[in-house]
């Protein structure tokens, strides 16, 4: 592929979408359905792309940016450092400026919004460097670090090496957490870690560690994380087994208990990739990666008839990316090119694919609308 391929605002969208089913075997007209076309397809990173994340300018959303992680070349600690965190505009292009290089074999990234640091509220991402066994945050727009060098993570144990990240939020007040997965850990409990970042008051903040829950199937790895801010749960891609769902407040009652696993079924490859599309505060929908059937599967956020928790599959479609490891959402309305949100996923061409979400969405199951999501 061109590395400088950015498709024009007016390739056609086109979607058919299979039969609505529940979390089974995919139907046959799913698996032949139309592949929806991305709007977007960003610049090529340099080695292996893996996981993205959308901040929203909430003074010019056209101006918001997508960050991607490359994790370097090969897989072994002789390549520490040849990692990067991406930074790009919505028409695809690297802002090559803000692009963090030089990064221990970084995987997933997140945003959060509001975090008090020095007195203001700023916007952070986060993301893990994998064979520095640490998350690096930096500061939004800008990109500048805040974490005086890396937050070392699952200290003490044995199997650290950090993979997934969430970052959340809490509505009470506003305290930020980081939860993590890793490569590898325990069956029984204790595979996700939750920190609490804070400012330490000397140009720099720090995580304390505030809980260790999450359960593991034993095969595979947990590496997809993400968070509901407003619902409050945090959902754990088992890739070989299923979706896990979590109270995201450590002092939640019950706070360790699983609430729902679903997405047991239906899967040709590794559940990876988890996003939450808000249509209200508590409507919309998740959508998660199935990286060998180059599928996503949708289900509603808000759960269904057997209460918040039963999260059935209402929908699979397909998406123009190949082995996708890594997918993001908004519904923030960024430009005339994605009025009803933006959907981003990684595709294994060392690309993200930026989707509008009108196409997304053409023919799901209607959900309260609404734009006031991130």
């Amino acid at each position: 592929m061109n590395s400088n391929r950015i498709l024009p605002a007016a390739l056609p969208l086109l979607v058919v979408l299979g039969t609505a089913c529940v979390d089974s075997q995919a139907t046959h007209s799913e698996r032949q359905q139309v592949i929806v076309q991305p709007v977007r397809v960003s610049q090529q990173v340099a080695v292996d792309p893996d996981d993205p994340a959308i901040w929203v300018n909430p003074l010019d959303p056209e101006a918001s940016l997508v960050l991607g992680t490359d994790k370097g070349d090969g897989a072994s600690t002789d390549t520490v450092g040849r990692g990067a965190l991406y930074v790009f505009h919505l028409d695809g292009s690297i802002d090559e400026q803000r692009t963090v290089r030089g990064l221990a074999r970084p995987n997933n990234v997140d945003v959060e919004y509001g975090l008090i640091f020095e007195g203001s509220s700023i916007d952070i991402t986060a993301v893990t460097e994998r064979y520095a066994n640490q998350i690096r945050v930096y500061r939004l727009p800008d990109m500048e670090p805040i974490d005086g060098g890396g937050i070392p993570v699952f200290e003490g144990e044995s199997l650290r090496a950090p993979m997934g990240i969430a970052l959340y939020k809490r509505g009470g007040d506003g305290a930020v957490f980081v939860i993590l997965s890793r490569k590898s850990g325990p069956q029984d409990g204790g595979y996700l870690w939750q920190y609490r970042l804070e400012d330490t008051g000397a140009g720099h903040v720090t995580g304390t560690k505030v809980r260790e829950f999450g359960l593991w199937s034993g095969i595979g790895e947990i590496e997809a994380i993400a968070v509901d801010d407003a619902l409050g749960y945090v959902y754990a891609a088992d890739e070989r087994f299923g979706i896990r769902k979590y109270h995201a407040d450590p002092v939640a009652d019950n706070a360790n208990a699983e609430l729902a696993l679903f997405g047991t079924a239906g899967y040709a490859g590794d559940r990876e990739g988890i996003a939450i599309y808000e249509a209200t505060d508590s409507t919309g929908y998740l959508l998660v990666a199935d990286q060998a059937g180059d599928a996503f599967h949708i289900y509603r956020r808000e759960g269904g008839p057997a209460g918040p928790h039963d999260h059935q599959r209402i929908r699979t479609i397909r998406l123009a990316t190949t082995h996708s490891d890594g997918s993001e959402v908004t519904s923030r309305s960024l430009s005339g090119d994605f009025p009803g949100g933006l959907f981003v996923a990684m595709s294994d061409d060392r690309t993200f694919h930026f989707y509008s979400w009108l196409a997304i969405s053409a023919g799901l199951p209607s959900t309260a609308a609404g734009q006031n999501g991130r």
